[in-house]
């Protein structure tokens, strides 16, 4: 059940340009410009609900996050951005490897979350998960028969695996992560057993790996556990058909525990409001936004000790995470990137 109150907010929030506007006595209001590659309802209300609380207005520029970091970086000393916010740690790792986020030592925020979702620059922290897990086909795969991504490389499932593209940045991570727990050379072995037993070429979004499986495409599919439960609760009848015919499963619960990527903020190097930016990246871990990441959007909060209503996102939890540190996602993208390449996955 999501957020009433979110949603209401969300629908009466109007997020204005790039500007400073006047309060009613002549002064001008507190304002935060928020650059965001995040598309999602969530935010709209958790904005809402942040200007409500604090009176500081939300200005609100949206692209991709490639798109935000060049724009950005093309700005420089005149960027009006405050609070720049991507997903993916590689793309974190981006803006922070060209200059864009300022030293902010987030360790020091009053929120109790792991260590290795904050970067150890103090350049941004993480404020929403997501994990990357597999999905089988309930006639065709026997539960047990994967436990690991490393299962996936064995040539017993040659011809049955559906995967989006390489240029994917959630790929990129899970496989930066295989980088840094396997070593280059095994985790381009790994690369080179998917592409070897891939069902068709790479295409589409997480969403047609898992419509693949349903209609007899492939068996096994890598998806981010939230497109599942979107189609789980989507008023579309195929959708939930796609998804009632699959399993999905979180791996390495026995052995590193199953690949988690992020979501995450900084506060731009040249930000006009730090002060206001800093308020605003400390409310993504109140109560009231960690419980709209859970329940509209069904991502997973960083913060344990809050209460939240989505049964399908529950029924998923808890399981064991890699503790990897994000950065190092974001510190292995390119040689994962160079593996793609070697291995020729499109």
């Amino acid at each position: 059940m999501k957020s009433v109150k979110f949603l209401a907010l969300a629908a009466s929030a109007a997020l204005a340009a790039c500007s400073q506007p006047a309060t009613e006595d002549g002064d001008t209001a507190r304002v935060v410009n928020v650059y965001s590659a995040r598309h999602y309802s969530s935010d709209a209300a958790i904005y809402a609900a942040f200007t409500e609380q604090t009176g500081i207005e939300v200005n609100l520029v949206a692209a991709s996050g490639d798109q935000l970091i060049e724009r950005v970086r093309a700005d420089g000393e005149r960027s009006p951005a405050d609070v720049i916010i991507t997903v993916d740690a590689a793309r974190l790792h981006r803006a922070e490897q060209a200059g864009l986020f300022a030293a902010s030592d987030f360790s020091d925020l009053d929120i109790d979350i792991p260590t290795n979702l904050i970067d150890p620059e103090g350049y941004w922290v993480s404020f929403a998960k997501r994990s990357r897990v597999i999905a089988y086909s309930n006639d065709r795969v026997q539960p047990g028969e994967i436990a690991t991504y490393e299962d996936l490389a064995d040539p017993r499932w040659e011809g049955r695996i559906c995967v989006r593209e390489s240029g994917n940045a959630y790929n990129q991570s899970l496989l930066a992560s295989l980088v840094a727990h396997l070593g280059e050379e095994d985790a381009q072995a790994w690369a080179q057993g998917i592409v070897d037993n891939m069902a068709r070429e790479p295409q589409g979004g997480d969403r047609t790996q898992i419509n693949g499986i349903a209609a007899g495409e492939c068996d096994v599919a890598i998806l981010n556990h939230y497109y599942y439960a979107m189609m789980v609760n989507s008023d579309d009848p195929a959708a939930q058909a796609a998804a009632a015919a699959v399993t999905l499963f979180f791996p390495n619960q026995e052995t590193t525990g199953a690949h988690v990527n992020v979501s995450g903020a900084g506060i731009a190097v040249n930000a006009p409001h730090p002060e206001e930016a800093r308020t605003l990246i400390e409310f993504f871990f109140s109560d009231d936004a960690q419980r709209a990441f859970a329940e509209m959007t069904n991502e997973i909060p960083v913060r344990t000790d809050v209460s939240w209503d989505n049964p399908t996102l529950a029924a998923m939890l808890p399981f064991n995470e890699d503790s990897l540190n994000v950065s190092e996602l974001g510190d292995n993208n390119e040689t994962a990137q160079r593996i793609f390449d070697r291995v020729g996955w499109q």
